[in-house]
């Protein structure tokens, strides 16, 4: 699908995905669970936090906890960069900050044609993934945010 165009017309049947990569997978999430993404690296670290937890930001007097995607989903841990960026979402009372290794666009999908995914997409776990879907040139991902969030799943994955 194109990335989002100014005159493009959501359907009702379309998914609009904000996309980013972590390593080389494209991975996508419905941009209706997105608050925002920013670039804010001073993230302060937590003593005896899971290992997968970054640490703290201050994101404009709200403390935000950033997890690194990378561990949960049973990668080695993100260097920091700059093209590292954090996907700010809503997960149950908390705002929880994915750090991503670099963003990309913004897909319009359409819901038919979102496949299951498999049990195991290049090391990682299927259970991450609500879906796959097919670009021109490279597949992406839909991550579903509930299930790598889920402090039992991400405990027995790392």
């Amino acid at each position: 699908m194109n990335p989002r165009s100014e005159n493009h017309i959501k359907t009702d049947r379309e998914l609009e995905v904000a996309t980013f990569y972590v390593g080389d997978m494209l991975m996508g999430i419905d941009i209706q669970q997105v608050q925002e993404i920013n670039c804010q690296h001073d993230v302060t670290e937590v003593p005896h936090a899971p290992e997968y937890v970054r640490g703290v930001l201050n994101l404009r007097g709200e403390v935000v906890t950033v997890v690194d995607l990378r561990k949960i989903l049973g990668l080695d841990a993100s260097d920091m960069g700059n093209a590292n960026r954090n996907i700010i979402v809503q997960s149950q009372e908390e705002r929880i900050g994915l750090l991503a290794d670099k963003i990309a666009d913004v897909v319009y999908a359409d819901a038919s044609e979102l496949e299951a995914p498999p049990a195991n997409i290049g090391g990682i776990d299927g259970k991450f993934f609500k879906g796959i879907y097919k670009l021109e040139k490279e597949l992406l991902v839909i991550l579903d945010c509930d299930e790598v969030l889920d402090l039992e799943t991400v405990r027995e994955g790392v």
